[in-house]
């Protein structure tokens, strides 16, 4: 059973994941092309009315969302099924992860491995068209592993690896709609979204550093197997604080 801070924790690195570097700035380009998927222009003030621009840049970006949550998800099948098959060794791995989550948490912080530098995305000015078109960006979009979103969606991707499939897949959902909610809350407020843009641009370093030290703790809590631990914890003081 998926328990509370697992919840918290997963959907954060979702959620932090939407204001990295590799995604914040592109933005206006994914609401330009997910508009154009929709049949229409998002920075043109003469054409479509902004009620159906809303509509459809939101039914397009839920399109999206779908396309790399079903990549995210058959990630963790994968992960958690080669950690179910692993049997006796699996406590190295597990030793193993905890090690290259905090080697890529420090790396947030002091960027001293040059590799994870490199990134792949998906070809931008290849139009999608439609709602497929949007999934098949989303699929793009999962898959495209840039250094930003990578070590982040690897930490949890590890955890999720301890775990049962279909409780793997439970967090992997979390981690996307931590991820999808500033997506549909930018379709949404679209003609609203320069100025709070432009102070979250600001703040990247710092989201760089809250993500990195979000990094770590997870590959603490995977090296030392103490995230069974923290949840009973947790729950202890719950039931203490309710009585």
């Amino acid at each position: 059973m998926i328990e509370y801070p697992s919840i918290i924790l997963t959907f954060a690195a979702g959620f932090l994941s939407f204001f990295s570097p590799c995604v914040l700035p592109l933005i206006p380009s994914y609401l330009s092309i997910l508009g154009s998927a929709g049949g229409i222009a998002v920075n043109s003030k003469k054409n479509d009315p902004a009620a159906k621009k809303r509509f459809i840049l939101v039914i397009t970006t839920i399109s999206f969302v779908l396309g790399f949550t079903v990549v995210f998800i058959i990630f963790s099948i994968i992960v958690s099924t080669t950690f179910l098959l692993m049997g006796g060794i699996l406590k190295y791995i597990q030793i193993a992860a905890g090690i290259i989550v905090i080697i890529l948490g420090l790396n947030f912080l002091f960027d001293f491995l040059a590799i994870l530098n490199y990134e792949k995305r998906f070809n931008m000015n290849k139009k999608p068209k439609g709602l497929i078109g949007a999934f098949f960006l989303g699929m793009a979009f999962g898959a495209g592993w840039t250094p930003c979103i990578g070590p982040i969606l690897t930490g949890i991707l590890f955890l999720a690896g301890q775990e049962s499939i279909g409780i793997a897949v439970l967090y992997l959902l979390l981690y996307s709609f931590g991820l999808a909610l500033p997506f549909l809350l930018v379709a949404f407020f679209f003609d609203r979204y320069l100025v709070p843009a432009k102070w979250f641009n600001n703040k990247l370093p710092v989201i760089r550093k809250i993500s990195a030290i979000l990094l770590i703790i997870i590959g603490i809590l995977i090296l030392t197997g103490r995230f069974s631990m923290l949840n009973e914890a947790l729950q202890r003081w719950q039931f203490q604080y309710i009585l």
